[in-house]
Protein backbone atom coordinates (compact mmCIF):
# COMPACT_ATOMS: atom_id res chain seq x y z
CA UNK A 1 0.00 0.00 0.00
CA UNK A 2 1.04 3.33 -0.88
CA UNK A 3 1.99 6.06 1.74
CA UNK A 4 -1.30 8.09 0.52
CA UNK A 5 -3.23 5.82 1.14
CA UNK A 6 -2.40 5.11 4.52
CA UNK A 7 -2.25 8.70 5.61
CA UNK A 8 -6.17 9.15 4.08
CA UNK A 9 -6.83 6.70 6.80
CA UNK A 10 -5.21 8.10 9.58
CA UNK A 11 -7.34 10.99 8.61
CA UNK A 12 -10.20 9.59 8.28
CA UNK A 13 -9.53 7.57 12.12
CA UNK A 14 -8.35 11.36 13.25
CA UNK A 15 -11.76 12.64 12.24
CA UNK A 16 -13.60 9.83 13.63
CA UNK A 17 -12.32 10.66 17.04
CA UNK A 18 -12.98 14.25 16.84
CA UNK A 19 -9.97 15.74 16.21
CA UNK A 20 -9.83 19.41 14.48
CA UNK A 21 -7.17 19.55 12.31
CA UNK A 22 -7.22 15.26 11.32
CA UNK A 23 -5.20 16.04 8.34
CA UNK A 24 -2.35 17.90 9.39
CA UNK A 25 -1.74 16.39 12.36
CA UNK A 26 -1.90 13.04 10.06
CA UNK A 27 0.80 14.06 7.85
CA UNK A 28 2.55 14.97 11.08
CA UNK A 29 2.43 11.60 12.20
CA UNK A 30 3.13 9.88 8.56
CA UNK A 31 6.19 11.94 8.54
CA UNK A 32 7.67 10.64 12.16
CA UNK A 33 6.53 7.25 11.03
CA UNK A 34 8.23 7.38 7.83
CA UNK A 35 11.50 9.20 9.33
CA UNK A 36 11.18 12.03 6.96
CA UNK A 37 11.21 15.52 7.38
CA UNK A 38 7.39 16.75 7.23
CA UNK A 39 8.02 19.50 4.86
CA UNK A 40 8.82 16.48 2.74
CA UNK A 41 5.93 13.77 3.22
CA UNK A 42 4.39 15.00 0.03
CA UNK A 43 7.33 14.11 -1.82
CA UNK A 44 7.31 10.46 -0.37
CA UNK A 45 3.35 9.98 -0.64
CA UNK A 46 3.79 7.75 -3.94
CA UNK A 47 6.49 5.47 -2.27
CA UNK A 48 5.19 2.39 -0.62
CA UNK A 49 5.50 2.59 2.97
CA UNK A 50 7.06 -0.45 4.94
CA UNK A 51 5.39 -2.67 7.72
CA UNK A 52 7.56 -1.12 10.02
CA UNK A 53 6.20 2.60 8.86
CA UNK A 54 2.79 1.37 8.60
CA UNK A 55 2.76 -0.02 12.59
CA UNK A 56 4.49 3.28 13.56
CA UNK A 57 1.82 5.33 12.09
CA UNK A 58 -0.83 3.45 13.55
CA UNK A 59 0.37 3.17 16.67
CA UNK A 60 0.97 7.12 16.68
CA UNK A 61 -2.49 7.73 15.47
CA UNK A 62 -4.41 5.71 17.81
CA UNK A 63 -1.78 7.64 20.42
CA UNK A 64 -3.84 10.94 18.77
CA UNK A 65 -6.94 9.94 18.87
CA UNK A 66 -6.42 9.13 22.17
CA UNK A 67 -6.25 12.97 22.58
CA UNK A 68 -2.62 12.87 23.81
CA UNK A 69 -1.09 16.14 22.68
CA UNK A 70 0.59 16.20 19.07
CA UNK A 71 3.30 17.56 21.35
CA UNK A 72 3.99 14.63 23.62
CA UNK A 73 3.75 12.68 20.40
CA UNK A 74 6.19 14.19 18.48
CA UNK A 75 8.29 14.64 21.30
CA UNK A 76 9.05 18.87 20.85
CA UNK A 77 7.44 21.78 20.22
CA UNK A 78 8.41 24.87 18.60
CA UNK A 79 8.44 28.15 20.72
CA UNK A 80 10.01 31.69 20.21
CA UNK A 81 11.76 29.99 16.89
CA UNK A 82 13.43 26.70 18.75
CA UNK A 83 12.45 23.30 19.29
CA UNK A 84 11.91 22.46 22.90
CA UNK A 85 11.47 18.68 24.09
CA UNK A 86 7.90 18.32 25.41
CA UNK A 87 6.77 15.43 27.58
CA UNK A 88 4.15 14.47 29.89
CA UNK A 89 6.09 16.14 32.80
CA UNK A 90 5.61 19.50 31.69
CA UNK A 91 3.51 22.24 30.22
CA UNK A 92 2.98 22.04 26.25
CA UNK A 93 4.91 25.21 25.50
CA UNK A 94 2.35 27.87 24.62
CA UNK A 95 2.13 30.65 21.54
CA UNK A 96 0.57 33.13 24.20
CA UNK A 97 3.45 33.04 26.56
CA UNK A 98 5.47 34.40 23.68
CA UNK A 99 4.46 37.50 25.24
CA UNK A 100 6.16 37.75 27.88
CA UNK A 101 9.29 36.92 26.58
CA UNK A 102 9.00 39.33 24.08
CA UNK A 103 8.61 41.86 26.64
CA UNK A 104 11.78 40.78 28.68
CA UNK A 105 14.17 41.43 25.65
CA UNK A 106 12.94 44.58 25.36
CA UNK A 107 15.33 45.50 28.33
CA UNK A 108 19.08 44.25 29.23
CA UNK A 109 19.10 41.92 32.28
CA UNK A 110 21.95 40.44 33.84
CA UNK A 111 20.14 37.87 36.08
CA UNK A 112 17.48 36.05 36.04
CA UNK A 113 15.03 33.65 37.87
CA UNK A 114 12.05 31.55 36.20
CA UNK A 115 9.71 30.34 38.63
CA UNK A 116 8.12 27.23 38.02
CA UNK A 117 10.34 26.26 34.86
CA UNK A 118 8.79 23.22 33.39
CA UNK A 119 10.49 22.34 29.94
CA UNK A 120 12.52 25.43 30.69
CA UNK A 121 11.47 27.34 27.60
CA UNK A 122 11.24 30.83 29.22
CA UNK A 123 14.37 30.56 30.82
CA UNK A 124 15.93 29.49 27.72
CA UNK A 125 14.60 32.12 24.91
CA UNK A 126 15.48 35.00 27.69
CA UNK A 127 18.84 34.01 27.87
CA UNK A 128 19.46 33.47 24.65
CA UNK A 129 18.16 36.41 23.66
CA UNK A 130 20.72 38.13 25.96
CA UNK A 131 23.94 36.53 25.63
CA UNK A 132 26.01 38.27 28.62
CA UNK A 133 22.98 36.79 31.06
CA UNK A 134 22.91 33.80 33.83
CA UNK A 135 19.78 32.31 34.87
CA UNK A 136 18.17 29.73 37.33
CA UNK A 137 15.28 27.87 36.80
CA UNK A 138 13.78 26.35 39.74
CA UNK A 139 10.61 23.70 39.63
CA UNK A 140 8.82 21.01 42.38
CA UNK A 141 9.24 18.70 39.76
CA UNK A 142 12.64 16.50 39.11
CA UNK A 143 10.96 15.55 36.07
CA UNK A 144 10.24 18.53 34.72
CA UNK A 145 13.81 20.00 35.84
CA UNK A 146 15.54 17.02 34.07
CA UNK A 147 13.93 18.37 30.57
CA UNK A 148 14.75 21.40 31.02
CA UNK A 149 18.60 20.34 31.66
CA UNK A 150 18.05 18.74 28.30
CA UNK A 151 16.38 21.76 26.55
CA UNK A 152 19.52 23.76 27.57
CA UNK A 153 21.83 21.06 26.48
CA UNK A 154 19.97 21.02 23.05
CA UNK A 155 20.87 24.54 22.23
CA UNK A 156 24.20 24.71 23.50
CA UNK A 157 23.05 27.02 26.51
CA UNK A 158 25.21 26.63 29.83
CA UNK A 159 24.39 30.20 31.75
CA UNK A 160 21.49 28.27 32.92
CA UNK A 161 21.63 26.22 36.20
CA UNK A 162 17.86 24.03 37.58
CA UNK A 163 17.36 23.39 40.94
CA UNK A 164 14.50 21.69 43.03
CA UNK A 165 12.28 24.63 44.78
CA UNK A 166 8.77 25.22 45.89
CA UNK A 167 8.83 28.97 44.70
CA UNK A 168 11.16 30.49 46.58
CA UNK A 169 12.50 28.63 49.24
CA UNK A 170 15.62 26.70 48.13
CA UNK A 171 16.58 30.32 46.26
CA UNK A 172 18.86 32.40 47.94
CA UNK A 173 20.47 34.71 45.75
CA UNK A 174 18.65 38.05 44.39
CA UNK A 175 17.96 39.03 40.52
CA UNK A 176 16.77 41.63 38.27
CA UNK A 177 14.48 39.97 36.59
CA UNK A 178 12.02 37.39 37.79
CA UNK A 179 9.79 35.38 35.33
CA UNK A 180 6.82 32.64 35.68
CA UNK A 181 4.06 31.16 33.87
CA UNK A 182 2.57 29.30 37.12
CA UNK A 183 -0.14 27.25 37.27
CA UNK A 184 -3.11 29.76 37.26
CA UNK A 185 -6.47 27.71 36.45
CA UNK A 186 -9.32 27.74 39.02
CA UNK A 187 -10.36 24.07 40.31
CA UNK A 188 -13.77 24.92 38.93
CA UNK A 189 -12.44 25.51 35.37
CA UNK A 190 -10.83 22.12 34.70
CA UNK A 191 -13.65 20.40 33.32
CA UNK A 192 -14.27 23.00 30.69
CA UNK A 193 -10.50 22.30 29.11
CA UNK A 194 -10.09 20.33 25.91
CA UNK A 195 -8.98 16.80 26.68
CA UNK A 196 -5.55 17.02 25.07
CA UNK A 197 -4.63 19.67 28.43
CA UNK A 198 -7.29 18.08 30.94
CA UNK A 199 -6.27 14.46 30.69
CA UNK A 200 -2.18 14.97 29.47
CA UNK A 201 -0.58 17.63 30.90
CA UNK A 202 0.35 17.47 34.91
CA UNK A 203 -2.40 18.87 36.94
CA UNK A 204 0.14 20.48 39.43
CA UNK A 205 1.16 22.68 36.60
CA UNK A 206 -2.23 23.93 35.02
CA UNK A 207 -4.07 24.58 38.37
CA UNK A 208 -3.21 25.23 42.20
CA UNK A 209 -7.24 23.84 42.98
CA UNK A 210 -9.45 26.47 44.66
CA UNK A 211 -9.68 29.79 42.52
CA UNK A 212 -6.33 29.79 40.58
CA UNK A 213 -4.80 32.50 42.74
CA UNK A 214 -2.54 30.99 44.92
CA UNK A 215 0.94 30.48 43.10
CA UNK A 216 0.81 34.34 43.00
CA UNK A 217 -0.25 35.02 46.27
CA UNK A 218 3.46 33.18 47.12
CA UNK A 219 5.41 34.65 44.29
CA UNK A 220 4.07 38.24 45.48
CA UNK A 221 4.90 37.33 48.83
CA UNK A 222 8.40 36.16 48.36
CA UNK A 223 9.48 38.47 45.93
CA UNK A 224 10.58 41.05 47.66
CA UNK A 225 13.45 39.60 49.37
CA UNK A 226 14.74 38.30 46.08
CA UNK A 227 13.97 41.41 43.24
CA UNK A 228 16.55 43.82 43.33
CA UNK A 229 15.54 47.33 43.65
CA UNK A 230 15.39 48.78 40.23
CA UNK A 231 14.18 44.67 38.89
CA UNK A 232 11.58 43.46 37.06
CA UNK A 233 8.81 41.18 37.26
CA UNK A 234 6.80 39.16 34.79
CA UNK A 235 3.93 36.91 35.06
CA UNK A 236 1.55 35.24 33.11
CA UNK A 237 -2.09 35.18 33.70
CA UNK A 238 -5.46 33.90 32.66
CA UNK A 239 -7.30 36.58 31.26
CA UNK A 240 -9.54 37.09 33.94
CA UNK A 241 -6.74 37.70 36.55
CA UNK A 242 -5.48 40.29 36.02
CA UNK A 243 -6.77 42.78 38.18
CA UNK A 244 -6.09 40.06 41.24
CA UNK A 245 -3.11 39.82 40.55
CA UNK A 246 -1.91 43.51 40.28
CA UNK A 247 -3.75 43.87 43.69
CA UNK A 248 -1.18 41.36 45.18
CA UNK A 249 1.58 42.62 44.10
CA UNK A 250 0.73 46.48 44.68
CA UNK A 251 -0.14 45.54 48.54
CA UNK A 252 3.73 43.98 48.65
CA UNK A 253 4.94 47.40 47.57
CA UNK A 254 5.60 46.90 43.63
CA UNK A 255 5.26 49.75 41.23
CA UNK A 256 5.34 50.06 37.43
CA UNK A 257 2.37 48.01 37.44
CA UNK A 258 0.57 47.28 33.72
CA UNK A 259 -1.19 44.10 31.92
CA UNK A 260 0.05 42.98 28.58
CA UNK A 261 -2.65 41.44 26.18
CA UNK A 262 -1.83 38.33 24.08
CA UNK A 263 -2.49 38.46 20.68
CA UNK A 264 -5.91 37.98 20.62
CA UNK A 265 -6.36 40.38 22.73
CA UNK A 266 -6.64 38.90 26.65
CA UNK A 267 -5.17 40.03 29.54
CA UNK A 268 -2.14 37.40 29.92
CA UNK A 269 1.51 39.09 31.06
CA UNK A 270 1.15 41.53 34.31
CA UNK A 271 4.68 43.39 34.50
CA UNK A 272 5.75 44.98 37.65
CA UNK A 273 9.07 46.77 39.31
CA UNK A 274 10.56 46.85 42.48
CA UNK A 275 10.92 50.30 43.77
CA UNK A 276 14.87 51.75 43.53
CA UNK A 277 16.34 52.46 46.83
CA UNK A 278 16.63 56.39 47.27
CA UNK A 279 20.27 56.45 47.30
CA UNK A 280 19.57 54.90 43.15
CA UNK A 281 17.43 58.01 42.31
CA UNK A 282 19.03 60.36 44.02
CA UNK A 283 16.14 61.42 46.58
CA UNK A 284 16.89 62.31 50.52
Amino acid sequence: MSAALTLRDGITALRDAGIEDAPRDARLLMAKAMGVPSDRLTLHLQDSISPQATKAFADLVKQRAARQPMAQILGERLFWGRSFEVTRDTLDPRPETEVLVAEVLKHPFSRILDLGTGSGCILISCLLGMPAATGLGVDLSEAALRVAARNAARHALTRAEFKASDWFRAVSESYDLIVANPPYIAEAEMTGLAPEVRDWEPKKALTPGGDGLAAYRAIAIGVPARLLPGGRLLLEIGPTQGAAVVALLKKQGLTGLRILPDLDGRDRVVCAEMPAKDSDTGAT
